[in-house]
């Protein structure tokens, strides 16, 4: 999915997104304004909205000294998330659905991002997701595919989502014992996006092969992918990519097992897949 106009004007407000995260003083926030506005004027219109992201974000990180621009909002995140998760189990262990509830909680994550144009309340998205349809439901053609997998890999999106993707693959582990299990993280701090660092420390290292993409976008790029990850992507059986980044850089992939997981949070994205703001997606690639 290439970069559309709004595109242009969502990238030069995340320099505003980052200056009130960081508490830039003025003078930093003015600079980062002026430097992301200079270099939308060569913003390449053959490129995804993450690869734009990458530069602009890098540029950014190098003008406030910091090498991870929303390292302390990642960490509130995360233990927002993990505050949810006995109740989420509890939910989880009492349902009669539970490949379905724990896809509906995955998808809920997706609310925990920082680059979206329309913010949502995580605890507000739990409690109604239960009770929301997919606007693109192909859950059941989802469930089919998981049953035959033998190997089966989950690309991560944002911090604090990532938490829900831990009870995701265990309710994949108890229903599909048999597969293999995969879980892709981004190769460097990129918005609120995670890492190794973040995935380590929520334990995926000990839940699944826990895989570092090598990329430095907010999405998996593959041609920015080291061997190992394009050697996984390649090989899978299923590929469950989550949120709108992913998708940005997946949905023009010629690979035909892939399933989206995302919470439309842009026109842009809500374009692409005929869809509105605000509308959950299940939906697999289209040949």
């Amino acid at each position: 999915m290439l970069i559309d106009k709004e595109c242009v004007a969502c990238i030069i407000n995340q320099s505003v997104k980052v200056a009130n995260a960081i508490g830039a003083q003025k003078s930093v926030k003015e600079k980062l304004f002026s430097e992301v506005t200079q270099m939308s004027k060569s913003f390449s219109f053959s490129n995804n909205p993450p690869e734009i992201a990458a530069d602009v974000y890098e540029r950014m990180a190098e003008i406030a000294n910091k090498t991870d621009l929303y390292d302390e909002i990642k960490e509130l995140s995360t233990q927002k998330a993990e505050a949810l998760v006995p109740a989420l189990k509890e939910k989880l262990k009492y349902s009669s659905e539970k490949l379905l509830t724990a896809t509906k909680i995955a998808v809920a994550g997706n609310v925990i991002d920082l680059a979206a144009a329309v913010e949502f309340d995580l605890e507000e998205e739990l409690v109604k997701v239960f009770d929301t349809e997919f606007a693109h439901n192909d859950f059941e053609v989802m469930q089919g595919e998981l049953a035959q997998a033998k190997t089966i890999l989950v690309i991560g999106d944002n911090v604090g989502e990532h938490i829900f993707d831990y009870l995701f693959i265990e309710i994949l582990q108890e229903l599909y014992p048999n597969a293999e299990y995969s879980y892709m993280v981004r190769g460097n701090p990129i918005i609120n996006d995670v890492t190794m660092k973040e995935a380590k420390e929520a334990g995926f290292d000990k839940l699944c092969n826990l895989v570092d993409s090598g990329v430095n976008t907010p999405g998996f790029t593959y041609s920015r992918a080291n061997e190992t990850a394009q050697k996984l992507f390649d090989s899978v059986d299923v590929v469950i990519s989550k949120g709108m980044g992913n998708y940005e850089c997946l949905s023009e992939s010629k690979c035909e097992n892939i399933f989206f997981l995302l919470k439309v949070k842009c026109d842009v994205v809500a374009n692409s897949l005929g869809k509105t703001i605000g509308d959950i997606i299940c939906k697999k690639k289209e040949c």
